[in-house]
């Protein structure tokens, strides 16, 4: 990669950001533009609108014309400020990037996203270099999905994974109150390819009755028989059931067991939407098992709830969008921030720096060891992994200990 620390390199610079938002995306930005405000080497501060589209269309806009009570509100404004986009850039998308790039003399490009976004941003860094252009590119992490490789976790997980922990510690209670009637509950989460957020669900469990009781990620593929037998064995246990599922979760062939057919529903990645596998588990416990399910799915609330944002998660994605642009100043071109758990008792996290074309080619699945041999739960090294990231719970549930009377009466036949 290209270092330039021999000398400063003065100029503008443009952050955006892509993909699907986050609770904590604005976190990074924020960081990254009170970080830039600090140095002399970047005299422009704009901000592209709806992603590299914003780049394309020459969108530009003058951060340091905003009111600095803006800047301050992002971090607890979810989604994303600048807009986001999901695009696949043709060759000629790239020699357009960089012609606008020399008109506004942008030397510093800052990317917020997932791995396409890391994939596009190495190949601007690499046109820039081949092209003679000086200009730093760097990645700033983002997805609740948590499958950037090189970083220990991304920004973004951390507030899904609380989210969806305390939609299912509320679904479970309502399950439990209402067993007669919602026998089956299913929870749906996001995690096309990967089962990171499904996983998280675990750490609302705090007692053998607290649910989910079981868990489904794309990781472990299914067969229907597998999962009825699953379902009977824990329905025995307890006369109700909560379950987990990735929105990806595949049956025992690899095949998504549901996935939408409309050309529509693909991205510009060529990324089939998917959802509905809850319903789909649904049926499956209906027909099968012949005992009522309900399907619950927290939809895109689950990746915008600010209201149940972890502060770990809001302090960590501001502080690599500092890191992105700190160590551009002093050099550092082609890479993504990372986040780094350091070792020892106490959860502490570092930043570290990972070649862009590294992550853009590589998933992070859940290790084997954070996934039980039935391939229906998580491990306790899961939970060791996750419980830091969330930021803690809101206050205890209770549930009575139902110390019966003595019955008097002839037992009731209705």
């Amino acid at each position: 990669m290209t270092d330039y620390s021999m000398g400063k390199l003065r100029g503008n610079c443009v952050l955006a950001q892509s993909g699907g938002p986050t609770t904590v995306i604005n976190c990074s930005i924020a960081g990254a533009i009170q970080e830039a405000f600090r140095y002399q080497e970047i005299e422009g501060i704009y901000g592209a609108i709806n992603g590299i589209l914003g780049v394309l269309y020459e969108e530009l806009i003058d951060i340091r014309a905003e009111d600095p009570k803006t800047i301050n509100g992002l971090v607890s404004t979810p989604s994303s400020a600048l807009g986001s986009c999901r695009r696949k850039l043709s060759e000629e998308d790239y020699d357009r990037i960089l012609d606008v790039f020399r008109s506004h003399n942008i030397r510093y490009f800052f990317y917020n996203g997932g791995n396409d976004s890391m994939d596009t941003a190495d190949k601007i860094a690499k046109l820039a270099k081949k092209s003679g252009y000086e200009m730093r590119v760097m990645g700033i992490p983002k997805t609740i999905d948590n499958d950037l490789a090189f970083t220990d976790h991304c920004p973004g997980f951390g507030s899904v994974a609380r989210h969806n922990a305390i939609f299912l510690r509320d679904a479970a209670k309502d399950n439990e109150s209402l067993y007669t009637s919602d026998t089956v509950k299913v929870v749906e989460v996001m995690g096309r390819d990967t089962g990171w957020i499904a996983a998280a669900t675990a750490l609302a469990r705090e007692s053998d009755e607290d649910g989910p009781h079981l868990i489904y990620v794309p990781e472990r593929p299914t067969s229907k028989e597998k999962l009825l037998a699953d379902v009977e064995r824990e329905y025995k246990k307890r006369g109700r059931v909560v379950i987990a599922v990735s929105e990806g979760m595949v049956d025992e062939h690899g095949e998504p067991i549901s996935a939408s057919t409309s050309s529509v529903d693909v991205d510009g990645f060529g990324h089939k939407q998917y959802g509905g596998a809850g319903d789909t588990v649904c049926e499956f416990i209906k027909e099968g098992l012949k005992i009522k399910a309900r399907s619950n799915k927290a939809g895109t609330s689950q990746r915008a709830a600010v209201d149940r944002a972890s502060v770990v998660d809001q302090q960590e994605a501001y502080m690599v969008g500092q890191m992105a642009v700190r160590n551009a100043v002093q050099g550092q071109t082609g890479y993504m921030v990372t986040l780094v758990r350091e070792d020892g008792p106490e959860y502490r996290c570092t930043t570290g720096l990972a070649p862009l074309a590294d992550v853009a080619n590589a998933v992070k699945y859940l290790p084997d060891e954070f996934i039980n041999n039935e391939g229906n739960y998580v491990t306790p090294a899961f939970i060791d992994y996750a419980k830091p990231l969330v930021g803690g719970f809101l206050h205890p549930y209770i549930r009575f200990e139902k110390n019966y009377i003595e019955k008097k009466l002839p037992t009731f036949k209705g």
